[in-house]
């Protein structure tokens, strides 16, 4: 609008057309920032290569921005929160709690009864026998170490079911497996189907206790008999389990005719007898506590999303310190079962406060990022599973497992995580906020450019005068000062507060009332510098070529003193630390010499029609940029007493 705005202008004022044609160009070429798109693809992929060094891998470059900006963070429990390395501590079967010994993946310690000894330890042995047979995993003995291959819940239970004496090999003789149901999210439990030494074959599943218990309709007596379930009793045993951390998982078995070939869901519905419980510890990560401490002074919400009992939830969040101790958990942890229940209304003020959201299923977590995000917030979830995909997509950033993850989610995600630890979500959104805030200082400080360059134009056709820079020469300005300045401000190290400022709102624009108010005050001293040294360069008598070699210098030199002051949008560069970014004075460096052989050098001023300049002139430039540097500082300093005048009131008050 501007470009045409100057052509108009010329022609009504009688100058000759390609004259006017040539001022719209150069007005056009000044005004638009033609390094922005480059200088932020840069700055993105720089951001990713910080992310990678902190185990966050960024598979779409626009998440890098999106993470600065994340005002939910959605977590999965176990191996994320926790250090999924499970080791089995209690087992509760035929009426009898079992304490089981010994830590890690070594065979080593023994189950040992609670209380009064139980007249047969059947029942044990039988649920003991039942995670060994359900099972995927494997143990391997490698160096002095004990490491599991597969899930490491199904690794614990290999281990309680060595110490209940129970031999994997002799169990795959006696009991051959026939098929396998996989473990699905949505059904939240697995079972497998077995031969057997009589003529019929047993089915045997593991899950969670309301996926078993709804199957069962016997349980094992201290006898190890099977009598009618009572669930109340085995619910209480498996809450008290769950009220100390602990991740309960039921079994149970039942036995069908030779005949029975396949398992499938239709045909795993009822009949089966309760074998008892096992309850597992999964210790949380000490750093993923720090981690949810830094979130939560950085204005980011951290949410619990996991398929484990409520209780065990509860209980880890609150080691975590993401529910407050005086908190009750009805109020802040959510079953799948009542998200279910809810309306999206009731769903989206259940967000608000709930921490924990515990037993969901994919589908609930699809609705809690909609939920979230019709709340205006920025989501993150994290996934690993193949049903978890429709919600990693739906999140505006989707953070799939590098370690336990499936390929369906990996490819869904935006993130991926190398080591599936919340602590490394928390270093990425760090990240972001830093090249969110680099990319900001890159804006405030290359657009006074563009809006100073296209003044100088605009002004020159208004009051009829030749241009004091030429297209060309506006090219070299933008194009070099982009490359070698205003990039350098990619390699910025993070400000020390970042981590203590709310996210940047969604809807808010990039630049806010006083970044837009800075870069109109910079535009003006530019053109007024450039203008104004160029028309007293020519009243010293200079040629036209040396005057506007000039104002192309005023436009170098107060770029490079600005670039200082963007080096923080609040701070001065004294507060920042002169030397912190060394790739500032490297670009300044370079940027100088470029300029010294644009002004002297004979083929330079052959292609951008330039002069050599005196001394005087370069000096008289360099004062120009040094006052830019002055202003803007005390601009800094005037709206820093500002914003602390408020504050120093209100503590008075």
């Amino acid at each position: 609008a501007l470009a045409a705005a100057t052509l108009a202008i010329g022609i009504v004022r009688g100058q000759p057309m390609m004259d006017s044609f040539m001022a719209a160009v150069a007005l056009a070429v000044g005004a638009i920032p033609e390094g922005l798109p480059a200088a932020v693809t840069i700055m993105l992929a720089i951001g990713v290569a910080r992310m990678a060094k902190r185990r966050a891998i960024i598979r779409r470059l626009p998440a890098v921005e999106t993470l600065g900006s994340t005002t939910v963070v959605c977590s999965d429990k176990t191996g994320t929160l926790t250090q999924n390395q499970m080791t089995v501590q209690e087992i509760h079967a035929g009426n009898t709690r079992y304490a089981v010994s010994g830590i890690g993946y070594a065979p080593e310690g023994s189950i040992d009864a609670v209380g009064v000894a139980p007249r047969s330890d059947r029942a044990m042995r039988w649920t003991a026998r039942a995670g060994m047979l359900c099972n995927e995993a494997t143990l391997r003995h490698i160096e002095d170490l004990w490491r599991v291959d597969g899930d490491p819940t199904e690794g614990a239970l290999i281990i309680s079911a060595g110490k209940a004496a129970c031999d994997r090999a002799s169990l795959n003789v006696q009991f051959p497996r026939v098929d396998m149901q996989p473990f699905e999210s949505a059904h939240q439990y697995m079972a497998t189907l077995h031969d057997t030494p009589t003529d019929e074959r047993l089915i045997v599943i593991k899950g969670s206790l309301e996926a078993i218990v709804s199957r069962c309709g016997h349980v094992l007596d201290e006898l190890g008999e099977s009598v009618p379930l009572d669930v109340s009793n085995v619910t209480h045993a498996a809450d008290e389990m769950a009220a100390t951390g602990l991740r309960v998982l039921a079994f149970a078995q039942k036995t069908v005719p030779m005949d029975f070939n396949a398992l499938s869901h239709e045909t795993i519905t009822d009949g089966f007898t309760l074998l008892g419980l096992q309850a597992m510890i999964d210790p949380p990560r000490e750093e993923a506590a720090h981690a949810i401490e830094i979130c939560r002074r950085a204005g980011i919400r951290v949410m619990m999303i996991t398929g484990d009992h409520a209780l065990t939830a509860g209980a880890i969040a609150r080691k975590l310190g993401m529910i407050e101790p005086t908190a009750v958990d009805a109020d802040v942890v959510v079953t799948g079962k009542a998200l279910d229940s809810m309306s999206d209304e009731e769903l989206r003020k259940a967000t608000e406060h709930a921490v924990v959201f515990a037993r969901v299923s994919p589908d609930n977590k699809y609705r809690l990022v909609e939920a979230l995000q019709s709340n205006g917030h920025v989501v993150a979830m994290t996934g690993d599973g193949v049903n978890d995909a429709p919600a990693l997509r739906r999140a505006d950033i989707g953070v799939a497992m590098a370690l336990g993850g499936t390929e369906v989610a990996r490819e869904a995600a935006d993130m991926m995580l190398t080591d599936d630890n919340f602590a490394s979500i928390e270093s990425a959104i760090e990240e972001g906020r830093g090249v969110f805030d680099n990319l900001k200082k890159f804006i405030v400080w290359t657009l006074p450019t563009n809006g100073g360059e296209g003044l100088v134009i605009f002004l020159a056709v208004l009051f009829g005068v030749a241009l004091p820079i030429l297209p060309v020469q506006i090219l070299w300005i933008n194009m070099t000062t982009a490359l070698l300045l205003g990039l350098m401000l990619a390699f910025e190290p993070k400000e020390a507060d970042i981590m203590l400022r709310a996210p940047h709102p969604p809807n808010s624009p990039i630049l806010d009332r006083a970044m837009v108010e800075r870069i109109l005050l910079v535009s003006v001293l530019l053109c007024a510098g450039a203008f104004g040294l160029y028309e007293w360069e020519l009243m010293l008598g200079v040629t036209e070529a040396q005057a506007r070699t000039t104002a192309v210098a005023v436009f170098v030199l107060g770029e490079a003193f600005y670039l200082l002051n963007c080096r923080s949008l609040s701070r001065s560069v004294f507060a920042v630390g002169l030397f912190s970014n060394p790739w500032i004075w490297v670009g300044i460096v370079l940027m100088l010499l470029l300029q010294i052989a644009f002004t002297h050098l004979p083929m330079m001023n052959t292609l951008f029609q330039s002069e050599p300049i005196s001394l005087g002139a370069w000096l008289r430039a360099t004062a120009c940029g040094a006052l830019i540097f002055v202003v803007v500082g005390l601009e800094k300093a005037w709206r820093g007493h500002r914003r602390q005048a408020p504050s120093r009131m209100s503590v008075a008050a």
